[in-house]
């Protein structure tokens, strides 16, 4: 297994995350996401492995709101804005090679085990 949790410093549930994997006893990798963000492979990969942009993007977060996201129709775009303002994405995203889940989802995560 090779797990990794791309999460913010001061999300709950990124946090209850590493807590799980902690707990099992199973190695991850945690990236800031803020900071270091995703590469346009991850992303892609991500957003295949979850079903589509919508679920990766926070509609509640600062950046969501100074980007006017919700006031774009551009696919292309949206991807543009989400991928230069990491903060947007919904924390946090666990990836499993090609497999890859949002939010806090161990019932899944158990399942990869």
């Amino acid at each position: 297994m090779n797990i990794q949790i791309f999460g913010k410093s001061k999300c709950f549930d990124t946090k209850k995350a590493e807590r799980w994997f902690k707990e099992r006893k199973i190695k991850y990798q945690l990236v800031d996401l803020p900071r270091f963000g995703l590469s346009r492979g991850e992303y892609q990969g991500v957003r295949a492995a979850v079903g589509g942009i919508e679920k990766l993007i926070d509609t509640k977060s600062k950046e969501y709101e100074k980007n006017y996201i919700e006031y774009t129709s551009d696919a292309d775009e949206i991807e543009t804005r989400l991928l230069d303002n990491p903060g947007m994405f919904v924390t946090p995203i666990v990836r499993n090679g090609k497999k890859a889940t949002v939010g806090f989802a161990p019932e899944v995560w158990l399942e990869w085990v």
